[in-house]
């Protein structure tokens, strides 16, 4: 955009085409002042308009459009109604034939019209835009915008634009504009791929102005200078040398390494466990980066970035000494309180789910995965392969039931992989229908509306979540691909280095797909290849499902709780919950009655319960007055209660979770009409549920 010099800017002058004083160079373009012509024009409203074009050089009028062109256009547009404000002067029409619609910029923009900023610069109204084709697969979910980093949902509309080049690239339309203003025709590409002609070309389009300028940080003056200056400083989290992280001593194990891609970053060798300055090091934010582009590199020589000693016993994230159930249950608490914060986020808007319990997994992705499904509303659950539903109240029973069935799935689906303590697999279809970040979704609404925690994860997965995959070390019990473990296992107990040797040549495809593949001179260096081997098959190989999943785990706020509150939310994600005993049921509930004698039978039918002496167990009781046999990680709203009064059978009251018993003579009349009033309420619920 060339400059005159016979211009000043004023920003309370209107603009002649559009009636507007708005001063906005990102949305209007910029606004100019001819005080020689009296003139003041935005020039994305020059552009546009129908009725002008360029007809003299850039140094000539406004831009190439001589003065004369511009006060016939204001002439002809004066005669034409904005059909979106019903003002007098719309300049710009649908290039649509047969389409009549005029319309000012401003009132297009508002109005979602498409301006193409290219060849003639038509313009295109609401009803007749140029839109994205999409496939079925692509209505539905919700991805991170990689300009933003905000969530951004899977729909055709104005304000969402897909990449024609990366399937899974989604952005906000705001996002994309403003980044192709600040980079410029020679710089605006594809963030995933980068791609450029491809990407420019349909996001022209779209309707995003590229500028046919250098990038805004190419003008910068002195914008390079720091590059002269090389960077020393060591960023891994816990540092070893005790000069200091600006201690750099060439030649030693105190020598600082820069990352190799973005060289902003350091480590000592000896904090991030390097026995030679040949080795490759990349920073947290660099593999972050590689990780979600899908071109994480594999390295032949990688160090684990943790504050190892030399002799490799010691790492960042120590093991915590093993937890007793009195201390789990004070950590679980502790969590209940954290969720508690979480779920003041949950509004009285409620959102209905229909669940086929048969195939839970596919029903419930459907619901969350549709428009009207915000995490924030409060969920309502109906099985829709039930039966008898008339002859009981079962919304608080198919919630925790959904929730439930829910927790058991993921556990046992090709998501994640392992025995007990299990970490994420990778698979492939379920990363391209992005099921990674639904499985973390769930698991975090479960967590808030009153679910069950998941309990399986491994203590390495975990790690990852909470303090990042680059801090943690993995375990051979992590490796669930038997091959594999055992390969590990003949390396990590070779005896000699002629046994290491061939042990190595047998395996050699192994190493070569991991990027481990590398001569072996010492015995020594098996510690080093088996740590290499560990992190490939741990953490490498899944660094696109984790990013994924850690992104879903932010929904409602979970993850940002996680990785503040670590050792207390591992009592849920790594534990499964202790079996319900006598004294946990009874400390659940508080009791509003001033008889002794009710409470006593209370506490001793509680106690043959455990013990086996009944038809019920502590489950049925629990499932009776609240509708789930499970004590949610965030507790139960409102709190359970116990009154003793002159009814004839017990009543549970689950909107209020409230057990009304009844006050008998006798404890075996107590016992006698607990247990039929809960066999017989629970078995009409068993039909309803068909299990």
């Amino acid at each position: 955009m060339s400059k005159t010099n016979n211009f000043d800017v004023q920003s309370t002058k209107i603009c002649v085409l559009c009636g507007r004083t708005d001063d906005c160079p990102e949305k209007y373009g910029e606004k100019r002042t001819y005080v020689e012509y009296n003139l003041t024009v935005h020039y994305y409203c020059l552009l546009m308009s129908s009725g002008i074009w360029q007809r003299g050089e850039e140094d000539e009028g406004v831009n190439g459009f001589l003065i004369t062109d511009i006060r016939k256009e204001v002439k002809r547009a004066a005669k034409l109604k904005c059909n979106i404000c019903k003002k007098k002067g719309a300049s710009i029409g649908c290039v649509t034939p047969k389409c009549k619609r005029s319309y000012h910029f401003p009132c297009g923009l508002q109005r979602q019209c498409i301006f193409q900023f290219m060849e003639d610069f038509r313009s295109y109204c609401w009803e007749h835009r140029p839109v994205q084709e999409f496939m079925d697969k692509e209505h539905r979910g919700a991805s991170q915008c990689t300009i933003c980093l905000d969530l951004v949902e899977h729909l055709p509309v104005f304000a969402v634009l897909k990449s024609p080049c990366c399937k899974n690239a989604w952005f906000h339309r705001e996002c994309l504009q403003y980044q192709a203003l600040s980079a410029g025709i020679f710089f605006f590409r594809c963030t995933v791929c980068n791609n450029k002609d491809k990407f420019q070309k349909e996001m022209l389009r779209m309707g995003i102005h590229i500028p046919e300028k250098d990038a805004s940080w190419e003008l910068e003056e002195n914008a390079y200078q720091d590059l002269l200056h090389c960077y020393q400083h060591c960023d891994v989290k816990k540092c070893l040398c005790k000069k200091g992280r600006d201690y750099n001593e060439p030649d030693s194990k105190w020598e600082i390494k820069r990352c190799q891609y973005c060289g902003s970053r350091g480590t000592h060798l000896a904090c991030s466990s390097m026995k030679s300055w040949e080795q490759n090091w990349e920073c947290m934010e660099c593999r972050s980066i590689f990780a979600k582009s899908g071109k994480y590199s594999k390295q032949k020589k990688r160090a684990l970035a943790t504050s190892e000693k030399t002799n490799g016993t010691t790492c960042l994230l120590e093991e915590p000494p093993l937890k007793s159930p009195r201390h789990l249950r004070q950590q679980r608490k502790e969590v209940s309180n954290i969720l508690k914060e979480l779920k003041v986020q949950v509004k009285t808007k409620a959102t209905r789910l229909n669940i086929n319990a048969e195939n839970c997994w596919s029903s419930a992705l459907k619901g969350f995965r549709q428009r009207i499904f915000s995490p924030t509303n409060t969920i309502e659950v109906n099985f829709s392969n039930c039966k008898n539903r008339s002859k009981t109240n079962t919304s608080a029973v198919s919630k925790h039931h959904f929730f439930q069935l829910l927790m058991l799935h993921l556990q046992n689906s090709s998501l994640f992989e392992g025995s007990s303590g299990k970490n994420l697999s990778f698979d492939f279809q379920a990363v391209k229908e992005n099921l990674y970040f639904e499985a973390g979704k769930m698991i975090a609404v479960s967590l808030v509306h009153g679910g069950p925690p998941p309990g399986f994860f491994s203590k390495t997965l975990f790690s990852c979540l909470v303090y990042g995959p680059e801090n943690v070390k993995p375990a051979l019990e992590d490796v669930a691909d038997v091959d594999v473990a055992q390969t590990i296992k003949m390396i990590k107990y070779a005896n000699s280095l002629s046994s290491l040797q061939s042990t190595l040549q047998d395996c050699c495809e192994c190493l070569a797909a991991a990027g481990c593949l590398r001569p072996v001179t010492a015995l020594c260096d098996k510690n080093m290849l088996v740590n290499d081997i560990l992190i490939y098959h741990v953490i490498k190989r899944i660094a696109l499902p984790l990013e994924s999943f850690r992104q879903g785990l932010k929904t409602l706020g979970v993850l940002e709780k996680m990785q503040k509150h670590p050792h207390v939310f591992s009592s849920i994600f790594c534990h499964k919950p202790d079996r319900l005993s006598a004294e946990t049921v009874c400390d659940l509930f508080t009791i509003h009655s001033s008889s002794d004698e009710g409470a006593d039978f209370w506490m001793g039918y509680l106690q043959d319960v455990e013990s086996g002496d009944s038809l019920v167990t502590l489950e049925d009781i629990l499932l009776f007055v609240t509708g789930s046999y499970y004590i949610p990680s965030v507790g139960f709203d409102p709190e359970p209660t116990l009154k003793f009064l002159r009814i004839r059978y017990p009543i549970g009251n689950r909107l209020l979770n409230c057990l009304e018993l009844p006050i008998t003579k006798t404890y075996q009349q107590f016992k006698n009409k607990m247990e039929l009033t809960i066999r017989n309420t629970l078995r009409v619920e068993r039909e309803y549920f068909c299990y």
